[in-house]
C-alpha cells in the first residue's frame, strides 16, 4: 500500500514548490509580489507537514525560517536578473535543490535534537552555507529596491534577525528558543543594521555592499557557532577576521569615490 514516507514528503513539497516558481516565472501573475509571498507562506505548512514525526519542541518554530526566505529570496533575486530562458531553468534547478536540501537539513535537527547522530554537522555546514546564500539574496534585493536608509536598516534587521536566530539555535539545538539566542541575534542583527545604514550612503555597488553585509553574517555566525560548541580557538577566530578585513579591503578598493 502506498504512503508518504519523509523522502516522498521531501520530494513532492519540493517539487510543488517549485512548480509555483515556475507557474510565477513564466505565467506573469498580475501581481508578481502577492504571488511570491503566497509561495513563501506556502512553504510552513508544507515543511511543518514533511517533518510532522519530528516537530518536537522549539524545531516546530525554527524549520519554516530558512526555507520561507529562501523562497523569498530567489523569489526576488530573479526579478534583477534579465528575462531568459537560459537564466530560469537553472534558477527553478538551484531552488529545487536548495529546498531538498533544506528539508533534509532540517529533519536532521529535528532528529538531532532527540538523539546525537553523525548527520548533524553535515545537515550544520549545508544550514550554514544557505544562510549566506540567503542572506546575499535577501541583502541585494534590499538595497536594489533603492529605499530610504532608515528602511534599508530596518529590513536588514528584520531578515538578519531570524537568520541569526535559526544559525545560533541550531547549535545547540534547544528545546525553547532561550532569551541568550535571541540576545545574540538581535545585537547582531543590529550591527547589520547599522552597517546598512552606512552603506546607503557608501558609493558601493549593490553587489558589492551585500557581500559585505554577507561576509559580517559569516564571521558573527560562525564565531558565535564555535563559541556555543567549545571550538572557539585563536586560530578560528583569526581565520574569521582575516576574511573580513580581506573583503574590507576589497570594498575601499573598489568604492567609487569620484
Amino acid at each position: 500500500m502506498f504512503r508518504f514516507t519523509k523522502r516522498r514528503k521531501f520530494i513532492l513539497s519540493s517539487f510543488l514548490l517549485t512548480a509555483g516558481l515556475s507557474y510565477i516565472q513564466f505565467g506573469q501573475p498580475a501581481n508578481r509580489y502577492l504571488a511570491i509571498s503566497l509561495l513563501s507562506f506556502l512553504t510552513i505548512p508544507l515543511f511543518w507537514w514533511s517533518l510532522s514525526e519530528g516537530l518536537t519542541g522549539a524545531v516546530w518554530l525554527m524549520s519554516w525560517i530558512l526555507p520561507f526566505f529562501f523562497t523569498i529570496g530567489i523569489g526576488l533575486f530573479y526579478f534583477l536578473l534579465p528575462s531568459s530562458l537560459l537564466l530560469a531553468i537553472p534558477v527553478i534547478v538551484l531552488y529545487f535543490f536548495g529546498l531538498y536540501a533544506l528539508f533534509l537539513s532540517e529533519n536532521i535537527f529535528s532528529v538531532a535534537s532527540l538523539r546525537t547522530i553523525q548527520l548533524y554537522r553535515s545537515a550544520s555546514a549545508v544550514s550554514f552555507i544557505l544562510t549566506l546564500f540567503i542572506s546575499f539574496l535577501l541583502y541585494d534585493t534590499v538595497f536594489s529596491f533603492r529605499l530610504p536608509f532608515y528602511l534599508n536598516g530596518l529590513f536588514v534587521f528584520l531578515i538578519s534577525l531570524f537568520l541569526f536566530i535559526h544559525g545560533i539555535w541550531s547549535v545547540a539545538l534547544e528545546e525553547k528558543v532561550s532569551v541568550k539566542i535571541v540576545y545574540y541575534s538581535a545585537l547582531f542583527s543590529l550591527c547589520l543594521a547599522e552597517t546598512a545604514f552606512v552603506l546607503s550612503f557608501w558609493p558601493v555597488t549593490i553587489a558589492l555592499g551585500s557581500l559585505f553585509l554577507t561576509t559580517l553574517v559569516y564571521i558573527l555566525l560562525g564565531l558565535s557557532q564555535a563559541y556555543l560548541s567549545g571550538r572557539l580557538f585563536k586560530k578560528t577566530t583569526r581565520e574569521y577576521l582575516l576574511v573580513g578585513i580581506a573583503v574590507f579591503v576589497i570594498l575601499l578598493l573598489y568604492t567609487s569615490w569620484g
